[in-house]
């Protein structure tokens, strides 16, 4: 199951992928002539609720979509996906960010692969959605694209095993971990220049961990203006799903609805020659295997 939250009628709506149109929890009820409600659904309910509802949530929405299949089926209930206005899938209470988590990236920028995750913080203020502006902020004049995987978690994780980490995990989508590398590099850390207005591109979709047999082999891929800048597998992470989900969650407690941007692969701008950095007029798409394509456009302050 693929899950959005959408800007509809001056108001948040949960929106579900079905034949490439996004059909909200309340027109599905409505298909359905209102049989079959959960009483968890109403017109105020967000993917939050979903997520610490859990399974059963799944559950009841999978059972409606059976439940009106002929109406889906024979009619044009919902939207096109190009004309829907995307909000984040979710607003987590934290953003935990993995740092040179593929080895060529590390390699790419001059430094050791780690031994350990090395975890960064991006700030609330720098989530964004798909097909919203990635402004290039005044502050900074080196701002650069990382196409990451995006983990959700599912329920509350405190000092989980690696085997048993997977069943904390909701879901995943893409995030594009925009960096201001001037910032970031002259900081010394990188808090500031990873966590600018709108520098957390998230979405457009959560899917279900269901509908990922095998997170750890999917392909991950960057486009600027169309063209691969990067190139490369889930696979090839040091550090997998599991491991860092068990090892984050051994000294910081994941709430339900929290993102982990588990690194990016090789090919980012900054340490091309000559470097290639974002503009205006840009757009950079982040497309992950099974998942569905994030698109930002570039804009000037």
């Amino acid at each position: 199951m693929r899950l959005a939250q959408i800007a509809q009628a001056e108001r948040v709506s949960v929106g579900v992928l079905i034949n490439n149109r996004v059909v909200t929890l309340s027109a599905l009820a409505e298909a359905n002539n209102y049989r079959l409600i959960p009483p968890w659904l109403t017109e105020n309910t967000k993917v939050l609720d979903i997520i610490e509802r859990g399974d059963q949530a799944i559950a009841d929405i999978a059972h409606l979509i059976e439940s009106s299949a002929g109406v889906l089926r024979d009619t044009k209930v919902g939207v096109p996906v190009e004309s829907v206005s995307f909000l984040p899938p979710v607003y987590p209470s934290k953003i935990v960010a993995i740092g040179r988590n593929y080895v060529d990236h590390a390699i790419e920028g001059g430094a050791e692969p780690p031994a350990a995750p090395l975890i960064f913080n991006k700030l609330p203020n720098s989530l964004s959605s798909h097909n919203a502006p990635i402004v290039l902020h005044r502050i900074s004049t080196q701002v650069d694209y990382e196409a990451e995987l995006a983990v959700v978690i599912g329920r509350r994780a405190t000092r989980v095993s690696e085997s048993e980490a997977l069943d904390y995990v909701f879901g995943y989508t893409a995030i594009n971990d925009v960096s201001a590398r001037d910032l970031q590099f002259g900081d010394g850390q990188w808090v500031r220049g990873k966590s600018l207005d709108g520098f957390a591109p998230l979405g457009p979709f959560i899917t279900t961990r269901d509908e990922i047999p095998n997170i750890q082999d999917l392909k991950i891929e960057g486009r600027l203006n169309g063209q691969v800048m990067q190139s490369s597998n889930t696979g090839k992470m040091m550090f997998g799903v599991a491991y860092l989900v068990s090892y984050i969650s051994q000294a910081i407690t994941l709430e339900p609805g929290d993102v982990i941007a588990t690194g990016t692969p090789d090919g980012v701008g900054i340490f091309r020659k000559p470097p290639v950095l974002l503009k205006a007029g840009d757009v950079y798409e982040v497309e992950i295997e099974r998942l569905v394509t994030l698109r930002n456009p570039v804009v000037e302050p």
